[in-house]
């Protein structure tokens, strides 16, 4: 009975260790696990592109952080009854001091930005210095649409507002030329929150009581990452020059014209009104520019404008980035997500190896063999922020081809089908780059290559017995190797 027992388990072993089928299971969990370490790989990346954006943003606060150029509006002080019915029913008339915002007819932008890189560390960041000029007219006073009374108007307490998102980026003090007449800005630290940061002027229009004014104002600014602007005229023309060859335009209007080179960039917006996210003339008590819903089209009714400085499709602004050339972070996760495609495809290509030179692989070796792979994406992390993507993509790769290569030819005691899997490793880590590289045609060319490695694995499947048991054979075959030995020797 006991012999009978012993039997049965050696049998069960035998089946279990040279089954084709516990085999493909092992290998599968094995792959399924080595998802935890590659999701850890891919944190890491994570990690360090946050790094990079701390740091990045650290230079930008001690430089100067993006700009948003906004303005110039003219604002006039305006004065109106508002009507109280108290308890009684009696009704008394009060005077509110609001506002009328006129924007400008024409606004015309000329800017040119010179961006460069500062370095801290391993981690680089885009700043830049530039030079906007700004020049425009402001529309005329609208009186019989809007119910304005001209008498209620306090001309001489008229403002002219300009906007910025980081007043550290000026470097010199703003003159605005408004009728010909020169004005020094100065910050308002008033009520006044039109935008996030106000430049003001304070004309007396108590003379001409007229708004049709022209003006102009040169910003010598600088800053970091993205250089924006608001439309807000009637007509907008904004043109841009840079000597950068990585230009994103953002906002919420592409320009009409561009031209790109490896080293400069020009850009030219120009937009009428239509489209613009604030009426032309408006009445309100404290208006804010900073996201913006709606904006009512009639004047006479008091709105709540409310939009946020930031460069977003829904509201009125558009410009430019200046983006790093490459980014080996969102590179090398784009490389790391393909990990578990990678393991697979490597662990699938090693089984039919096995099987086609009958020659078993443990499946200890099937996890060193994963481990390397796994330490492959450190390895570019790491050269990447040394070297670049492409040549640390070079160096990994090459590294864990032969690394691995070289432990199949010992394995397999045969380098023919060593240097069979190098080629196929190879091929999978070139088939991943390529789509790295691109982008719009990354799901064709993705989907095309994976069709060809099924192919080739469904040809290598055809060649094998499966009704035999490809192990066992590879098993026996390994045994019987020493007495084969042993009958030479003695003969």
């Amino acid at each position: 009975m006991n012999d009978q027992q012993k039997t049965q388990n050696n049998g069960f072993r035998t089946w279990f260790s040279e089954s084709v089928i516990v085999k493909l299971c092992l290998i599968g969990i094995l792959t399924l696990l080595l998802l935890i370490p590659s999701s850890l790989i891919q944190n890491l990346v994570a990690e360090r592109q946050d790094r990079q954006q701390e740091v990045s943003n650290e230079i930008s606060d001690k430089w100067s952080g993006s700009q948003l150029v906004e303005g110039p509006i003219l604002i006039l002080p305006y004065k109106t009854l508002a009507n109280h019915k108290d308890s009684t029913g009696k009704v008394s008339y009060k005077e509110v001091l609001t506002n009328i915002y006129i924007m400008p007819e024409t606004l015309n932008i000329i800017g040119k930005a010179e961006p460069q890189l500062l370095h801290r560390g391993i981690f680089d960041a885009v700043v830049y210095n530039s030079k906007v000029k700004v020049n425009g007219k402001f529309s005329a006073l609208e009186l019989k649409k809007s119910g304005i009374n001209p008498n209620m108007v306090q001309w001489d307490k008229a403002k002219v507002d300009i906007g910025l998102s980081d007043l550290k980026g000026l470097k010199n003090n703003p003159v605005i030329k408004l009728a010909n007449q020169d004005y020094a800005v100065e910050p308002d630290f008033t009520t006044l929150s039109l935008f996030t940061n106000n430049l003001i002027v304070q004309p007396d229009l108590s003379v001409n009581k007229n708004t049709e004014l022209d003006f102009s104002f040169d910003l010598d600014l600088k800053g970091s990452d993205e250089l924006t602007f608001l439309h807000i005229g009637k007509s907008t023309t904004v043109k841009i020059e840079g000597s950068w060859g990585n230009p994103k335009f953002t906002g919420r209007y592409l320009p009409e014209q561009r031209n790109i080179s490896a080293t400069a960039f020009t850009a030219t917006w120009k937009m009428p009104y239509f489209n613009r996210p604030f009426s032309q003339q408006w009445i309100e008590e404290d208006a804010r520019l900073r996201t913006s819903p709606s904006i009512e089209k009639n004047p006479a009714v008091q709105t709540t404008v409310q939009t946020t400085v930031q460069s977003s499709s829904k509201d009125g602004s558009f410009g430019v980035q200046f983006i790093l050339p490459v980014d080996q972070y969102q590179k090398t996760m784009r490389s790391g997500k393909y990990s578990i495609l990678i393991i697979m495809l490597t662990f699938i290509s090693l089984f039919f190896t096995e099987l086609l030179n009958k020659r078993k692989v443990h499946l200890l070796q099937y996890v060193l063999i994963g481990a390397a792979m796994i330490i492959y994406y450190t390895l570019l992390l790491s050269f990447s922020e040394r070297v670049g993507f492409d040549i640390a993509y070079l160096i990994a790769s090459i590294a864990t081809v032969v690394l691995i290569g070289s432990f199949i030819a010992a394995l397999l005691k045969n380098k023919k089908p060593a240097m069979i899997f190098v080629g196929i490793l190879t091929v999978f880590y070139g088939f991943i780059y390529v789509i790295i590289q691109l982008q719009d045609l990354a799901l064709l060319f993705g989907s095309v290559g994976l069709f060809i490695i099924v192919a080739a694995l469904m040809y290598l499947s055809a060649k094998i017995d499966w009704n035999r048991n490809p192990l066992a054979e590879s098993e026996n075959s390994a045994k019987s190797m020493p007495a084969e030995t042993d009958s030479a020797l003695k003969q």
